[in-house]
Parts: structure tokens; C-alpha cells; sequence
């Protein structure tokens, strides 16, 4: 019995040993899964060698580029352009050039006709007819604003007209355009305003005609910014309108130099060129004024119409006769200077 015993338990310990070492003989076997710790498994956390790229949020409160044109300066012709009214042209019907008084007057009593006070003004090099008290302009040199060339004037009644006197706004025009409704005096006003006025081209004066900003502007591009703010300046003064076509073009040729300034003024000097001052100060006042406009008046001298308040006299007044036409011009004025 004992020996059976012994012989079971010796094979019982024989099973244990090979059991044991069958992992030791398959540590040879190729591996062929992959172990979790040597290759781990993707993560869906980007790694900071490379970072995900993040959208930068668009802002909704900054302010973004304005879009309009920026508002021109105060000042400018440009700004002016807008205070401007906009209307259709009225008809020219009783337009007549007479309806501006006659051409030229002295209204600012300094003793020299509009005529020759814008001669002297805007010619150089200048003399003067003499026993005139250096007022009529015999000759002068003209920088043509208009064509850009120099123009030489000589007084005379073949050579005159080589220079004259341009109203930038133009009589006939602005009959069209709110001087209908006028008075006499306020239209005589307008015809020899200085800032309405320009020594020019005689045959470029002619070729302009009444034409407005949208149908005639100077040859001389350079000139032509200033020549639009001085009509802008004169339809303001004066309360004209302008018409559609007139306006954009004025805001065409000004949006080229938006800094052109509006002219205030543009003063005529004294006889001889000389500085008169304030026109308050020194414009003579009339001892009286005409008693009569009777076609029979008569002035004895340029003294006596001078005196009466009616000088300088011309062609058609009353009073008026060819001994008083001292200068011999034959330009239909008479007593032009103060005696």
C-alpha cells in the first residue's frame, strides 16, 4: 500500500514541474500583440510641439473705415458749392445790356471809370493818357489769366479791344438766373463789382459769350480753379442760382483743388495805383444830387456835372455832349476823372 502511495505522489510532483516550465519553453514564441505601455494609443489632445491653430474672433464694438467722402473744409469754394441753390434757367426775355446801367460807371466815386480802374488793376508796366490825373490806362501789359499768354494793350480805337473787361459772371447770365427780379441800382452794382470783373483776351471774352461753368471755362487749366470760386463767390454775394449742369461742373473743376479758398474780394486801387483805403473813408460825397432828368440838361464843365452828382457822364444821359468826352477817345464818356 505504502509503495502505491509513493508511486502516486512522485507523479503528481512530475505534472507540477511541467506545467511549470511550459512558459519558460514558449518565451521564445514571437510576440504578436502590442503591449499598452511601449505604443500608447493616440491622444485627441493636440501635443505642444503642434498646436492646433486657433481663429482669432472678428470684433463686432471696433469702429470700422468710414465709407464717405470726408467733408471739405469751411472756407474752401468747394464747401461753398453746396450753399448754392439748384434751378432751372429762367427765360432770357427782356434781357437787355442796358438793364445793368451804362458800361462804365464810377460808382465808387474815386474818379476813374470801372473800365479803366480794372485796366489798373490788372495790367503791369502801366502809363497813362496824360492830363488825366492818372486815371485812363494808355497802355500796359496784360498776364492773361485766362490763356495764359501776355497780351500788350494799347489805347485806342483799332487796339483796344485786344483787352477787355470780362464779367466772370456773365450779365446775361445771371438775368437768367435771379437778376430779373432786381432793382436798377443793384443791378449797376453787379456790373462793376470788382470781384465780377477781369482783364481778358478781347477774342476769348467774345468767344465765351454768357456761358456758365458747363459751357465755357478758361483755355489756361491752371487758372481754372480760381476762375469757378470766383463765380461761386459772386453768385453767393448776389444770391444767383445755378443750374444742375452748372453746379457739377463747379464741384468737378473745385474737386481738383479742394483747398481753393473763396475769394472775399478783389479791390481796385486809386488813380495812378494808388492805395485809396477803406472806400468809406475817401469815396467823395456828391454836394447835390441832379435836380432834373430832362433830356435838356446841360453842364457847363466836367466841374458842374461833377458837382451835380452825375459824373462820369455818357452817350444817352442827360447832359451828356462830346465837349465833356475830354480824353477824345470817343469811347462815349465824358468827365471820367474828378476835375
Amino acid at each position: 500500500m505504502l509503495s502505491i502511495v509513493a508511486a502516486l505522489a512522485l507523479a503528481g510532483l512530475g505534472g507540477c514541474d511541467a506545467s511549470v516550465e511550459q512558459p519558460a519553453a514558449s518565451s521564445d514564441a514571437p510576440v504578436t500583440s502590442t503591449p499598452a505601455a511601449t505604443t500608447p494609443a493616440p491622444s485627441p489632445v493636440p501635443s505642444a510641439e503642434t498646436p492646433t491653430p486657433t481663429p482669432t474672433p472678428t470684433p463686432t464694438s471696433a469702429p470700422t473705415a468710414p465709407t464717405t467722402t470726408p467733408t471739405t473744409a469751411p472756407g474752401t469754394a468747394l464747401a461753398a458749392v453746396a450753399e448754392l441753390d439748384v434751378k432751372g434757367r429762367a427765360p432770357r426775355t427782356g434781357y437787355d445790356r442796358d438793364e445793368f446801367g451804362p458800361a462804365w460807371q464810377d460808382v465808387d466815386r474815386n474818379g476813374c471809370d470801372t473800365r479803366n480802374d480794372i485796366l489798373g488793376r490788372d495790367l503791369v508796366d502801366v502809363g497813362y493818357k496824360p492830363s488825366t490825373r492818372e486815371c485812363v490806362v494808355a497802355y500796359g501789359t496784360l498776364h492773361d489769366r485766362y490763356s495764359g499768354d501776355d497780351i500788350d494793350f494799347v489805347r485806342g480805337q483799332d487796339t483796344s479791344t485786344a483787352v477787355q473787361i470780362d464779367h466772370v459772371v456773365a450779365l446775361s447770365d445771371a438775368w437768367q438766373k435771379g437778376a430779373q427780379r432786381w432793382d436798377d441800382a443793384r443791378r449797376t452794382a453787379f456790373a462793376n463789382d470788382p470781384l465780377n470783373l477781369l482783364a481778358a483776351d478781347g477774342p476769348l471774352n467774345q468767344s465765351k459769350g454768357d456761358g456758365d461753368a458747363a459751357t465755357w471755362l478758361p483755355p489756361n487749366k491752371a487758372f481754372r480753379c480760381e476762375y469757378v470760386a470766383r463765380q461761386v463767390a459772386v453768385k453767393l454775394d448776389y444770391d444767383l442760382w445755378v443750374t444742375r449742369a452748372e453746379h457739377d461742373a463747379m464741384a468737378r473743376v473745385l474737386a481738383t483743388c479742394p483747398k481753393q479758398k473763396l475769394p472775399t474780394s478783389d479791390p481796385v486801387p486809386g488813380p495812378g495805383g494808388a492805395d485809396l483805403g477803406s472806400p468809406k473813408a475817401t469815396a467823395p460825397k456828391p454836394t447835390k444830387k441832379p435836380t432834373t432828368t430832362n433830356a435838356d440838361v446841360t453842364y457847363a464843365n466836367c466841374a458842374a456835372a461833377w458837382e451835380a452828382g452825375a459824373a462820369p457822364v455818357h452817350a444817352g444821359d442827360p447832359g451828356y455832349s462830346r465837349k465833356l468826352d475830354r480824353d477824345g477817345d470817343g469811347d462815349g464818356v465824358g468827365c471820367e476823372w474828378a476835375p
